[in-house]
């Protein structure tokens, strides 16, 4: 049987006209939902169906990340996806977001190793980009915000002291995604007839803040470094001093899903812990190499002295330093409207969990 949802007005302004579906499943009806995510080995049982979604029958998508991102946020193609955590911030700091966010976030990185600098610079420490040129693929890319913060917080830079210079990576054209309201005195300028890695070949940038490893690192053969060059060792300190581990992606569920059926948030949380479990029992098999990587198992436990058994917490309080902190430097570079916390970024229905 079909349930035929009435066209409701989406937070973002426009109509949302997709039906909710429940679909028979011998004896049982199940609310059909797609999903669209990248290829991740801890989301990778739940794509392929060996963890069960209590009361959903998913059809998984398994794309880049780039057209996730795109496709999602600007026209809701799918009911459950992969999105940009900055970009899901931003939204619904302004309260355009026409989805809603679970704490699950598939794809956490460091990002002192995401700048590049030139090496005839002189540049050999943080505080040495201050009056400099440095290029970044967007603003409100979240790999920036949180290497701005941590430049502006850890190592004392003045990010307005340098020339903000936009444009794609490896490619010309790419522009910003959301509208951004920058702080007073930061200088900004959008290069859309270049890239990247072409102006900091040339020389026309100092240095590159960027997820994506620019080809010119690849190409110059020492002439262009990492600032952070022992850059696992500066992450581990920093997260040591810091407790923060940086979140780049989280999961999100079309608003109109949503409110229709607000039990599917802590269902699809529930899910992705258990292939995430799934996943870490696989990189701890000593019995065989479940990954192809030497010493995976006896790395992951090294980790766990650091971060805890679990490696990479979802919900919530388990990443109350990084969400607070993310917020505090989405705000402070104009990121978004007005200062979020961490729990207005989630529904209270997966905030709480009941306890035996």
């Amino acid at each position: 049987m079909t349930i035929q949802e009435k066209p409701e007005q989406m937070t973002s302004g426009t109509t949302d006209r997709r039906d909710a579906q429940i679909i028979p499943d011998g004896s049982t009806a199940r609310l059909h939902l797609t999903m669209a995510v990248a290829d991740y080995d801890h989301v990778r049982d739940l794509v392929h169906g060996q963890v069960a979604v209590d009361g959903i029958a998913l059809t998984p998508l398994v794309l880049q990340v780039e057209e996730i991102f795109h496709r999602f946020i600007k026209h809701l193609e799918w009911d459950v996806s992969e999105v940009s955590f900055a970009k899901y911030t931003s939204l619904t700091a302004q309260g355009a977001a026409a989805m809603v966010a679970i704490p699950v976030f598939p794809s956490r990185v460091f990002r002192h190793s995401s700048i590049y600098v030139r090496s005839d610079r002189g540049i050999a420490k943080p505080k040495d980009l201050e009056n400099r040129a440095i290029g970044i693929p967007e603003w409100a890319q979240t790999a920036g915000i949180y290497a701005r913060g941590m430049l502006a917080e850890t190592y004392g830079v003045d990010l307005a002291k340098i020339r903000w210079v936009q444009a794609g990576v490896n490619q010309a054209g790419r522009a910003e995604k959301v509208e951004l309201k920058l702080p007073a005195g930061v200088r900004y300028e959008s290069r859309p007839d270049a890239s990247l890695s072409e102006l900091l070949t040339k020389g026309e940038i100092d240095a590159v803040m960027s997820a994506r490893m620019p080809a010119a690192f690849a190409q110059a053969q020492g002439s262009i470094v990492r600032l952070f060059p022992d850059y696992r060792q500066d992450e581990l300190r920093y997260y040591r001093d810091t407790g923060i581990f940086p979140i780049m992606h989280t999961i999100a569920i079309r608003r109109a899903v949503f409110e229709r059926h607000p039990w599917v948030a802590m269902t699809l949380f529930k899910a992705f812990q258990e292939a995430k479990q799934r996943s870490a029992e696989r990189i701890g098999d000593v019995t065989a190499s479940r990954i192809p990587l030497p010493w995976s198992s006896s790395l992951a436990a090294e980790f766990a002295a650091t971060f805890g058994p679990d490696l990479f917490p979802y919900g919530v309080d388990a990443n109350r330093p990084t969400l607070e902190a993310f917020c505090r430097f989405a705000h402070d570079q104009g990121i978004t409207v007005r200062k979020m916390s961490p729990d207005d970024l989630f529904p209270r229905e997966v905030r709480t969990s009941a306890k035996v």
